[in-house]
């Protein structure tokens, strides 16, 4: 990644402290707030797919449900369903502490299901053809488009453009760059 010439004040998502942004897309103050953000992440990811697996657990055929499973079949949080309980909203049937059975037909009017598993597909990385008769050298990237090679490098970092080494001669992709450029060349 480039760094910035320039300086660009931000708020660190975590923290709420103001720093200044050695990078273009910084969006923490330090690495430990990195850390916590990856982490919230991480939890999030296995919140959801701890709900997705509860979820098909579930038979169609019950029409009282507990709040874990409303929560993964509506995506509503627990906290709101209790207050509807609470208020007499929802219908419910308390059978002991910590078995309360809500009225799925009620919450099926009240909110649509979740529908989507969160499943995230991660997309194949592309596959290029890297023989040097379908790809520009860096200094030939820096005539064409009249720019710097540290230009040229950082664009390549950035946006995850493949290079290959031949000799003394660096290797990327015809189409990333006249794509990035627009050039209909």
């Amino acid at each position: 990644m480039a760094t910035l010439k320039v300086e660009i004040k931000r708020r660190c998502a975590i923290c709420g402290n103001v720093f200044l942004a050695k990078f273009l897309d910084s969006r923490y103050c330090s690495p430990k707030c990195q850390k916590i953000a990856s982490a919230r992440k991480k939890a999030e990811e296995k919140r959801l797919q701890r709900l997705d697996e509860l979820k098909q657990r579930i038979p169609d055929a019950r029409d009282y449900i507990s709040i874990a499973e409303a929560e993964a079949l509506f995506g509503v949080s627990k906290k709101t369903l209790h207050r509807l309980v609470r208020k007499g909203e929802i219908q419910s049937i308390n059978l002991g502490t910590r078995l309360t059975r809500i009225s799925k037909t009620e919450l099926l009017g009240k909110f649509p299901l979740r529908e989507e598993p969160i499943n995230r597909q991660y997309a194949l990385p592309k596959l290029y053809n890297m023989e040097p008769e379908n790809c520009y050298t860096i200094g030939e990237i820096c005539q064409k488009y009249k720019i710097n090679d540290s230009s040229v490098w950082a664009q390549v970092r950035k946006y995850g453009i493949p290079s290959r080494q031949i000799g003394n001669y660096v290797y990327v992709p015809k189409e990333e760059f006249d794509k990035l450029y627009k050039s209909d060349v």
